[in-house]
């Protein structure tokens, strides 16, 4: 049952109290006038309509709740010297924050127009939710902000991936009764299981329960205190209970509760840090019950509002053409005596001021907060130490993974002491052929290990948790406060996390705008057991679908990758990790497959995003009849088998083949920083030869991105058509219409010089789909002819 300390007895000495509260009115104070007003923010006359902003945005009911912690957090920073960062679950807290980080003084350094004077608080209040302003949540814009509090769920997972490696960092996380019904909350929990007392820092989760969602109860806002605290017993923390109605109350009770709560996690820090790592701390959690929208207006229009629902967004609406409603609202503005709280010119009165930490102990300007200004760069192995030797082209198989593995595990040995980087992955470290870190690194546990288990130690650096959510938050936290690091996954469950990777992204387009925020490592993604090789797994295991949405991405941030071989992955892992300000997304499959460039003509590659494959055309540097193209693995693969069987069958045809690594190459120069120019696009693909296109992705991302260029209808992509089971590797890309006696066939169709000749051979390969199609029943493997087939000339 969860602990409940103080009630009525004073634990803060009687001054203290007073100063902490009035503080608070204060930040109350400056997130009403958000929310409503666009002049008179001191109400040094008596409101009017005009004083009122056209639109009323905004949510008040978290964010008293909001306020209360950071007012205490706050003393605890300057009476312990502690070093933290505020995390705000609840969706839309963003007026409180922001009332925070002004009245600790950051917001006006950052932002000098928005002064710590009246004129500046009235702009602080003009420019919220409003046009040219800022979002209505805690986002990019916000100082001390690493979590974007739009979308619910992840502030748990964002708190615990800044933590990790980060030991003398407390991430102050409160979660919304709301957001604590989403499904990567409610998994966010488990990560206590893998918080290392002796070398990381710790996360106080703070489970703000008033009650209501934007129109009804919150679960656990209806149940009984024992039944939450037992539910956090059950995840591994030691519950605190703070609740009530009565202000004076709730300060006394929160702050002996809080110091209660750092208490512990110092001790637990101290005693594995002195001592050694010995087993898995209670770590504590504060359950915190107010009422919604506390200290609003308790009725409106004779309904009740606090404490209930409708104090959510905004507690008294239409106050300019209501004179009821604007009476409501000054006399509410009015209960925390602004006149007293700040001074003629507008400033927060010296003995409030003086609450708030100094310089870099503020919430809002920690650097951890900002984490590009602690990146340390990684200490990069030579990636082409890593090559495979490719003597021909299309003769031999490697898995290509594991060269990244490799090249990983000696990531982790060279940044040991900086313990800044880390790779995350489902469970799924050795099915994706990356095993070879646990040479040098061990999973991450801090539970109970037993003998039999495989490297697995409570200092490991590879986090694996089945749970796609949970590994990404973890490493957004990460690379948010200033670190390194990978998030490998099967391909079609990376659609779990899909939202993730999409305000991700979003979070770093709005900060690439701001020049007070330092560039951080980029998001890096490796899609692995991809669609064309989950043939054993079937259909639920086949989906490219998260292609298409980096594609939606803006330019400034996107980048999509497909290398066909290990020598071009290690090329393109390199690029990645030296990135800051990216989505890179790695896209290529670990089962065994053809290798076609030396490392030389890899980097090449790679930096050109695409070329055309002399080896494998039979042009002549001439204008083919038709262009091959093609941009992933098993794509690259039928496609070259596609132009060796041309070749063999009809080598008067003339077929240029063109490999594409950077997906964002095929985009228009003006669209994408890495898009081609047209005249270089038209050296590879022509002006106005068929292109037949094996793509790994849905053939709607290809037909976008070459919308603009040189008769673009002359693009016939063929790709994955969400057809799919439990079959062979080939059978896959013969049900999706992707084989290399697919593509043969539109080929022959496309090229009008040989049309005469094109009925036989387009038959031929029909026969030898149908052939495979009896093959597979009756065997259960794919024909000799293309599961051995190799390039020969």
């Amino acid at each position: 049952m969860a602990k409940q300390l103080a009630s009525v007895k004073s634990y803060l000495e009687p001054g203290l109290l007073d100063r902490m509260h009035r503080y608070w009115n204060a930040s109350n104070y400056l997130t009403i006038g958000q929310i409503y007003l666009q002049d008179n923010p001191l109400l040094r006359e008596s409101l009017r309509p005009e004083h009122i902003k056209p639109r009323l945005l905004g949510h008040w009911g978290t964010s008293p709740g909001l306020n209360l912690i950071y007012v205490h957090a706050n003393r605890l920073i300057k009476e312990q010297d502690v070093n933290a960062i505020y995390l705000a679950g609840p969706g839309h807290g963003g007026p409180a924050l922001i009332a925070n980080v002004y009245l600790e003084g950051t917001y006006s350094e950052i932002y000098p127009n928005i002064s710590a004077d009246s004129e500046g608080m009235r702009r602080l209040f003009r420019q919220f939710s409003s046009p040219g302003g800022v979002p209505s949540h805690v986002s990019v814009p916000t100082p001390g902000s690493i979590h974007e509090g739009g979308e619910l769920g992840y502030v748990l997972s964002h708190a615990f991936g800044a933590v990790f490696d980060n030991p003398d960092l407390l991430a102050i996380a409160v979660v919304g009764d709301g957001e604590a019904e989403t499904g990567p909350l409610e998994g966010a929990w488990k990560s206590v299981k893998f918080l290392n007392p002796a070398c990381d820092g710790a996360v106080l989760p703070i489970l703000h329960l008033n009650g209501y969602k934007i129109s009804g109860p919150t679960v656990l806002g209806r149940e009984e205190n024992e039944e939450v605290s037992h539910l956090l017993e059950a995840h591994g923390y030691e519950p605190f209970l703070v609740e009530g109605s009565d202000p004076y109350v709730v300060h006394q009770q929160f702050a002996e509760t809080l110091d209660t709560c750092y208490a512990k996690i110092r001790a637990y820090q101290h005693e594995a840090r002195q001592h050694g790592f010995s087993h898995r701390p209670q770590w504590p959690a504060i359950i915190l019950r107010t009422p919604k929208g506390w200290t609003g207006p308790k009725f409106v229009d004779n309904v009740p509002v606090e404490g209930t629902f409708r104090a959510h967004q905004v507690p008294v609406a239409d106050v300019k053409n209501r004179p009821d409603h604007l009476k409501i609202l000054e006399d509410w503005m009015r209960s925390y005596k602004p006149e007293e709280l700040f001074d003629e010119t507008g400033r927060l009165i010296p003995e409030l001021a003086e609450l708030a930490p100094k310089g870099k102990r503020r919430m809002g300007a920690n650097p951890h907060a900002n984490g590009g200004k602690l990146l340390v760069e990684l200490d990069l192995p030579d990636f082409k130490d890593y090559a495979i030797d490719v003597q021909q082209p299309a003769t031999e198989q490697h898995e290509s993974t594991r060269q990244l593995g490799k090249f990983m595990r000696d990531i982790f040995t060279r940044n040991a002491e900086q313990r800044n980087f880390r790779l995350f992955c489902p469970d799924e470290t050795n099915s994706n052929r990356l095993g070879n870190v646990f040479e040098v690194e061990n999973r991450c546990s801090v539970n109970k290990i037993i003998p039999g288990d495989d490297h697995l130690s409570p200092d490991g650096r590879v986090m694996e948790v089945l749970s796609e959510h949970l590994c990404q938050g973890w490493l957004e936290g990460y690379l948010l406060t200033g670190r390194h690091g990978l998030f490998a996954t099967y391909e079609a469950f990376a659609m779990v996390s899909d939202s993730m990777t999409v305000q991700h992204a979003k979070w770093m387009q709005e900060g690439i705008k701001l020049p007070w925020r330092a560039p951080i490592s980029s998001l890096n993604i490796l899609l692995t057991s991809t669609c064309w090789r989950n043939d054993h797994n079937g259909f639920s295991h086949q989906g490219p679908g998260l292609i298409d949405t980096v594609l939606s991405k803006k330019g400034s941030i996107a980048r999509i990758y497909l290398p066909p071989d290990a020598n071009s992955l290690m090329a393109i892992s390199d690029r990645c990790f030296r990135s800051k300000n990216r989505v890179n997304l790695i896209v290529i499959d670990k089962q065994p497959q053809l290798q076609y460039m030396t490392m030389a003509e890899a980097i090449e590659h790679c930096d050109r995003g695409l070329s055309t494959w002399q080896w494998a055309s039979n042009d002549g540097n001439l204008e083919p009849d038709v262009v091959l193209g093609c941009a992933g693995d098993i794509a690259t693969l039928e496609t070259v088998a596609a132009a060796w069987w041309l070749r063999k069958h009809i080598p008067e045809l003339k077929v240029r083949v063109v490999n594409v690594v950077d997906l964002m190459a095929l985009y228009p120069a003006f669209f994408h920083p890495h898009g081609l120019d047209e005249r270089t696009f038209i050296n590879h693909f022509t002006e106005d030869k068929p292109v037949v296109f094996a793509f790994h992705g849905y053939q709607r991302a290809i037909h976008e991105i070459v919308h603009g260029r040189s008769n673009a209808h002359r693009f016939h992509v063929r790709g994955f058509l969400e057809e799919g089971t439990t079959t062979t590797p080939f059978d896959m890309v013969v049900k999706n219409g992707m084989s290399r006696y697919h593509l043969c066939i539109e080929a022959l169709k496309r090229a009008s010089r040989i049309k005469n000749l094109a009925p036989e051979l387009i038959a031929e390969c029909e026969d030898m789909l149908v052939k495979h199609a009896s093959y597979v029943q009756q065997n259960l493997q794919d024909m000799p002819e293309v599961r051995d087939w190799v390039w020969s000339n």
